[in-house]
């Protein structure tokens, strides 16, 4: 059975779908309703499941019941894109975060699955064992490869 965080993300994506647009406007307290469940549930599932590194930007917007704005992250250029992705990366990235980044970018087709499991490889904590700063050596790594990778 269906976790009610895999419900609501799955009907989040099904109305961005359904529009075919790169936004939608929610409501949290209605979402809520709908799922019988509180509205911290869905900013949980929002923070955890809605995050740039998996390709959205939330907005909320004050009053009203707690509406919130959903947008796909569309990038202009590849030269945005590259740019968007390395601010998005920063100085220091953990394995997980790193992972959410490859697969948005599997999912739109920016990568094959072949480069994917090439980077997911390259970068995971096994093979960066023996160093000190793993999250550092590993933003350095995924920055260099996504330039080659994207260019």
């Amino acid at each position: 059975m269906a976790r009610i965080s895999d419900t609501i993300e799955n009907f989040i994506k099904d109305l961005l779908n359904q529009k075919r647009e790169s936004q939608i406007l929610i409501q949290r307290n209605e979402l809520a309703d709908k799922f019988s469940c509180a509205p911290s549930q869905i900013n949980y599932v929002l923070t955890t499941r809605f995050t740039y590194e998996k390709g959205y930007i939330i907005e909320s917007k004050r009053g009203g019941g707690g509406c919130i704005v959903i947008k796909k992250v569309t990038y202009e250029d590849r030269s945005e894109r590259l740019k968007l992705i390395n601010n998005s990366i920063g100085e220091s990235i953990t394995y997980g975060n790193s992972l959410s980044i490859l697969n948005h970018l599997k999912d739109t087709k920016s990568i094959t699955d072949k480069e994917c499991e090439i980077i997911k490889i390259s970068l995971n904590d096994r093979t960066l064992a023996s160093v000190e700063d793993k999250n550092k050596l590993r933003a350095d790594m995924l920055k260099g490869i996504l330039a080659i990778v994207l260019s």
